[in-house]
């Protein structure tokens, strides 16, 4: 392996607030502790807990690093005590705690996953955080099953298009929401059995329609208090409303009555207080379950759209913006 360097490159927040914080910065490169091994990255995903950690709505754990950053995938170039996977040399994705805004991040070793057969570093670089979150929220969760029908809002963004993709890899029926005719299209691409655009459809009345009056055994819900009623409204008989985001509010008064008359389930969760051993635990299920559909082409998004990563910010103007449609990483 080639000698790694003492610093490294960076995007750092200097002070919590708007997209002009992020600032490009110079680093240590890491050195990883027992269970761990260090990534050379070769691409770094952007997601919406980045602006929220930017912000300071979303600290890092104790521990890890304050750079932002919770997907990367590159070359393992160290490896440390304990570790028998992945060895240096082999091309990984991997979920990281923090850090990933970098040249190089040291990330617990089993929080990687190989790099799908066929996929470039910059299309795996993509995987970790939204299939992280779908897998757990949605099938282990949610219990979404094969033959049963889920709602997706946000269907075009990163966590929405990976939701469609896998409930119909795995037999479910998907109704999507995204906020222009465009978005919708890509939900229609990534295998939604309806989109609706919810700037000029009620998703409720259309997904009744859809349903013959049914409504959906699964609720993903990035938008939280301010669909509440709506959510439980429209569940079937045994229905699981799954939170994952607030993006409407975090409080809402809640009307017990649907819960108690269709036997319902309200559970949801966040991805980065999980333990490293939790995590390493939804890593194994989709090393089983979901990536030998990756490495056999049955799943693959399109090519996330790039960035530099000292464009970091600017990264973060089209996020908060919601003008992109799937993922962005960027490229140190």
């Amino acid at each position: 392996m080639p000698a790694v360097p003492a610093t490294m490159n960076a995007v750092g927040i200097r002070t919590p607030g708007g997209p002009e914080v992020l600032q490009p910065c110079t680093r240590p490169v890491p050195q990883p502790r027992a269970g761990e091994v260090l990534i050379e990255v070769a691409a770094a995903g952007v997601n919406r807990p980045d602006c929220l950690q930017r912000a300071g709505a979303y600290p890092p754990p104790p521990g890890a690093s304050d750079l932002p950053g919770l997907e990367v995938a590159g070359c393992v170039v160290a490896v440390g005590a304990g570790v028998d996977w992945p060895a240096a040399g082999e091309h990984v994705c991997a979920l990281c705690n923090g850090g990933g805004y970098a040249g190089y991040v040291a990330v617990p070793a089993g929080q990687c996953l190989p790099v799908p057969a066929g996929w470039s570093d910059i299309e795996a670089a993509a995987l970790p955080e939204t299939f992280f979150t779908v897998w757990a929220n949605l099938f282990e969760r949610g219990r979404l099953a094969a033959g049963e029908s889920v709602l997706v809002h946000g269907g075009a963004g990163g966590i929405g298009s990976t939701a469609i993709r896998l409930a119909t890899a795995f037999g479910a029926t998907v109704y999507a929401s995204a906020g222009s005719a465009e978005k919708c299209a890509a939900c229609l691409a990534a295998g939604a059995a309806r989109a609706i655009d919810h700037t000029r459809e009620d998703f409720v009345t259309v997904v009744r329609g859809e349903t013959g009056g049914r409504g959906v055994d699964v609720i993903l819900d990035i938008v939280g208090a301010g669909y509440l009623a709506r959510h439980l409204d429209l569940l079937a008989p045994e229905g699981r409303l799954v939170l994952i985001a607030g993006l409407q509010g975090y409080k809402a008064e809640l009307n017990l009555w649907p819960l108690l008359a269709k036997r319902l389930s309200i559970t949801g969760s966040t991805l980065r207080a999980r333990s490293d051993a939790d995590k390493a635990a939804i890593a194994t299920a989709l090393r089983a379950r979901v990536w030998p559909l990756l490495d056999a082409g049955r799943l693959r998004p399109p090519p996330p759209a790039t960035l530099a990563l000292a464009q970091a910010a600017e990264a973060h103007r089209r996020m908060e913006a919601n003008s992109l449609i799937g993922k962005l990483v960027l490229l140190p």
